[in-house]
């Protein structure tokens, strides 16, 4: 068992806590910007809700983050009462947040200076994933604090990896998004055009998902594709906010990304139906407008 924190309790983090609590055995203590939803967590869940980052962080040996964007991640890292003010020497801070791999890098220095480490772990498997603690995490540090997290995070993963130094696993979540932009587009497009033609989806589907043209988007997303359900899973808003890191990264690097900035402002387009808390998926429905 180890002391373990867990700072932001959204649809992905407030899950991931429980099986740091229920799954790992830790003793977890919680916080959340919302403290109502703190106490919802320590009532169902055993543990305890602190009343700021750094009041959370305090004597801990794992400081886990999963929260909106670079700047929440600063605030409740380095800002006033963060985690940063109380965090021990030799903690190791997880960070999961979809963020840049330049706050990757500034909070790894950061966390340095205090005599701690610093891993960015950005997660894959949206909602679903986090609920039923299958997720997929790619890290970016020094391989001894990689070491000592891995079997802290794999109470709510089904693979861990360490991908390189501070930043790598950010980029590597950039990677994930680039290739989920454009099978979901090349899916949306494959069942419009079926749809046109004239074919039954379902029987199209389930005899080319058994081939070449087989992902986990096909296999997960194609029924409520068909009958036009969006309203699940991973946001619209929360892809074009992870597709803005990628672009923005891809401007410093020099890397050529023509589909993903098409495919992000297809999903602009998405948002201008007033699909902006719709699935990712909803790709489609742009095409049937």
């Amino acid at each position: 068992m180890a002391k373990v924190a867990f700072i932001g309790l959204g649809v992905m983090g407030f899950p991931m806590a429980g099986h740091l609590k229920v799954r790992g055995g830790h003793d977890v203590t919680v916080y959340n910007r919302t403290s109502a939803k703190a106490e919802r967590w320590a009532a169902e869940f055993g543990g305890r809700a602190a009343a700021t980052p750094a009041e959370a962080a305090k004597g801990q040996e794992f400081v886990f983050a999963c929260v909106g964007n670079d700047d929440d991640l600063r605030s409740v890292t380095t800002g006033k009462d963060g985690a940063f003010e109380t965090i021990a020497s030799g903690a190791v801070f997880i960070d999961n947040t979809t963020a840049s791999a330049e706050v990757a890098r500034e909070l790894y220095a950061a966390a340095s200076a205090k005599g701690a480490r610093f891993i960015d772990a950005p997660v894959s498997g949206g909602q679903a994933g986090a609920e039923n603690g299958v997720l997929t995490v790619m890290c970016g540090g020094d391989a001894e604090a990689f070491d000592r997290a891995r079997p802290i995070i794999e109470a709510y993963a089904r693979m861990v990896g360490l991908m390189g130094p501070a930043g790598a696993g950010q980029l590597t979540k950039m990677i994930n998004q680039i290739c989920i932009a454009g099978l979901v587009q090349g899916l949306a497009e494959g069942i419009h055009f079926g749809k046109k033609a004239g074919l039954d989806i379902e029987r199209v589907i389930d005899v080319i998902s058994k081939g070449a043209a087989g992902s986990w988007q096909m296999e997960n997303r194609h029924k409520t594709m068909n009958a036009g359900k969006y309203d699940f899973g991973f946001a619209v808003d929360w892809m074009r906010k992870d597709l803005d890191i990628v672009l923005a990264e891809a401007r410093r690097n020099g890397a050529k990304l023509p589909v993903t900035a098409l495919v992000d402002q297809f999903y602009a387009e998405v948002q201008a139906l007033g699909g902006n808390r719709w699935d990712t998926s909803s790709l489609l429905a742009r095409l049937e407008k």
